[in-house]
């Protein structure tokens, strides 16, 4: 036992030195470069650009939009909710699958289908030419709103649905019998037992918001709306390179981003309740008239049409449309694009590229964050707690910071490990970036495995590394691959790291699409985007399988 001791001691070890050069290190890095210009200390050269009217406005923009955002989410995600957890709609469960699509499509292809739907001359007007430019007005920072909250919304939606199933109708019924109308229940009885998990929400579409580049770079630069991301991206990408404007910026938002933590901390901390017990409860379900059912299929029929109609269909009559001159005439449709796409050399390399991104990405984060889990299950102390805190991390700082701080510390030590400026630095990001959702869904599934079941293994001669293999491992199989599954996903179709730190030539997808768009052969770039959105959509659907045999 001495020595099994000794072994798992310097296993933890090795994973708190990886996780330290892969996360902290590039973070240092980023406050180190705000302070540290040419070797020398200038705090006063960093509060002058911190100051700077520019950078202020900047600031002013991003938590301005982050704010909004949050606001039209929660206005779209709240009777959503409702209406999907707690009235008969609640029993179609094809919702749980449709309003993650959002979510699944990237933001910067979503946000290029509704520039195309209504720009001048666009889709829009093609279809009701008696509006005339009324469509050119959703070029305002309202429609920036719009779109960013399009896309974020399901993750406020999900997480308000899913404690709305939590409350027991015994509450609202205790409610009904002292005299309390359907409009009180909502004020004294759910909004309070809300409070909490929509702190939670709110605080993830915030940050979200405030780490997003797709959007604003695509919409909002168009619109000259410039946030944290875009001036981070533009001071790291454009000449004359400034990667201590751009640490500086990257400084602030992380200040931000963590105080908007410590304030959900403390919001949920006061507001939390426990509402599962041993007894049994069912949730309260609302009947819903003939005439409110219609309303309530009407406002999930608009918010779908605009969270997936217009931009799905913007993509896919782009990617179809032969002359753009001619728009949706008759006669104007062709599948050269498609056939352009697979015949390209570029365009299958993207590919390709992108495949190995997000496997190799999936993969390593799924060893690495298994390995985490486990030894944090296995130690205590405050350890434990440093461990598990710097696995998790990522999730709580905006991607462009740490990728902006990789880029900043292996550039550093590129005369040690010569990694920056080949396809490894991009896996390696991608490792950083989505450590979290494997820590998160193998610590899940841990949580169903009674510790009856390993006491057993060991009890009857099984090696800690035999009762690992043999029970551990299989009851978190699934867990793992959930995770492997959900980093597939999203790396596949990633676009501020690619822009950033991809070598040259090399292309992904993401990039692939954006360059397209910005040459002018919107059709092939659309036509790319519809592959992109098959690949990812399939992959969505064989997670909902999986999650649903896991359940059975």
């Amino acid at each position: 036992m001495k020595q099994l001791s000794r072994r798992q001691k310097a296993i933890s070890v090795l994973l708190l030195v990886l996780l330290a050069g892969l996360i902290l290190c590039p973070l240092i890095s980023v406050f180190t470069k705000a302070v540290i210009r040419d070797g020398r200390l200038e705090l006063y050269r960093a509060w002058k650009t911190t100051v700077n009217s520019e950078n202020i406005l900047t600031v002013f923009h991003s938590l301005q939009l982050g704010v909004c955002v949050v606001l039209c989410s929660t206005a779209i995600a709240v009777p959503t909710a409702f209406l999907l957890s707690r009235t008969q709609l609640a029993k179609h469960r094809w919702t749980d699958i449709v309003f993650m699509i959002p979510f699944m499509t990237p933001p910067y292809i979503a946000s290029m289908g509704w520039i195309l739907f209504m720009q001048k001359r666009g889709l829009f007007q093609q279809l009701f030419p008696a509006t005339g430019a009324l469509s050119e007005r959703f070029f305002c920072f309202g429609g920036l709103v719009l779109v960013m909250s399009l896309h974020v919304f399901p993750f406020l939606m999900t997480m308000l649905k899913n404690a709305m199933l939590n409350i027991p109708a015994s509450l609202e019924e205790s409610g009904a019998v002292f005299g309390a109308g359907f409009g009180m229940r909502l004020r004294k009885i759910l909004a309070p037992l809300l409070t909490g998990n929509y702190a939670i929400g709110a605080l993830l579409v915030f940050v979200k918001t405030l780490s997003e580049y797709g959007t604003p770079y695509t919409l909002g630069r168009r619109i000259g709306f410039y946030v944290f991301t875009t001036d981070i991206h533009r001071y790291s990408t454009t000449s004359p390179i400034d990667f201590g404007r751009s640490a500086s910026l990257s400084s602030i938002l992380v200040c931000i981003c963590m105080f908007m933590w410590l304030l959900q901390n403390h919001i949920t901390s006061r507001t939390g309740y426990r509402l599962i017990g041993g007894k049994g409860s069912r949730p309260a379900q609302t009947k819903l008239s003939g005439p409110a059912a219609v309303l309530a299929w009407g406002w999930i029929a608009l918010v779908l049409l605009l969270a997936i109609g217009v931009p799905y269909f913007s993509i896919v009559s782009t990617s179809l449309i032969k002359l753009r001159g001619y728009g949706l005439a008759a006669g104007n449709f062709t599948l050269d694009h498609y056939r352009e796409l697979f015949q390209t050399a570029k365009a299958a390399a993207s590919v390709r590229n992108s495949l190995l991104l997000a496997v190799s990405s999936a993969t390593i984060c799924s060893v690495i964050g298994t390995a985490v889990v486990v030894t944090v299950r296995a130690t205590k102390g405050v350890f434990r707690k440093i461990l598990e805190g710097i696995s998790l991390l990522p999730e709580m700082l905006p991607g462009i910071v740490l990728v902006i701080g990789i880029m900043l510390f292996w550039n550093a030590v590129y005369r040690v490990i010569p990694l920056y400026n080949t396809i490894g630095i991009m896996i390696l990001a991608y490792v950083v970036l989505y450590l979290p959702y494997t820590v998160q869904y193998v610590t899940s599934a841990f949580t169903q495995i009674g510790d009856s079941l390993l006491q057993a293994g060991r009890t009857f001669g099984g090696s800690p590394f035999y009762v690992f293999r043999r029970i551990t491992l299989p009851m978190i199989s699934k867990g793992i691959f959930a995770g492997w599954m959900m980093i597939f996903i999203i790396a596949f179709r990633e676009l501020v790291t690619a822009s950033l730190i991809a070598p040259p030539n090399t292309l992904v997808v993401s990039t692939y699409i954006n360059r397209e768009f910005e040459q002018g052969s919107v059709s092939l770039g659309m036509a790319m985007a519809v592959l992109c959105v098959l690949i990812t959509t399939t992959a969505l659907l064989v997670f909902h399988c999986l999650t649903d045999k896991k359940k059975g």
